[in-house]
């Protein structure tokens, strides 16, 4: 299915999603810290520090800092990979898809309300 948003519409949903997001319970995350959890949860594993990194092209203890936030809320978690102790791999935490799902709720219902 296809949805056709002028750029005034789409950022009205973005506005409007984000504004219910921040008014909920849900954890206050930063767009950075967004996008490596959306990334996490929609592209299939695995997930390391040094791959989100290229991905998002900023270095590695800016990916490892947005890390120790989510993981302190429980939305990621992080272990050693056993083949390669170098690398940390990023483990999705239950937490961490229901936030996701709630989000994708509230993008849902707010598109839906959207006058097209």
């Amino acid at each position: 299915m296809s949805v056709a948003l002028s750029p005034s519409q789409a950022l009205h949903l973005w506005h409007s999603a984000t504004l219910r997001l921040v008014q909920s319970d849900a954890h206050d995350l930063t767009l950075r810290q967004l996008c490596i959890l959306l990334h996490i949860y929609l592209v299939p594993p695995p997930h390391t520090v040094r791959g989100l990194a290229a991905t998002l092209g900023v270095t590695k203890p800016v990916i490892t800092r947005a890390l120790d936030s989510m993981g302190s809320l429980g939305l990621v978690r992080r272990t050693r990979d056993e083949k390669d102790k170098r690398n940390v791999i990023i483990q999705r935490t239950v937490e961490g898809a229901l936030y996701l799902e709630r989000l994708g709720d509230i993008i849902i219902d707010e598109g839906r309300e959207l006058e097209l």
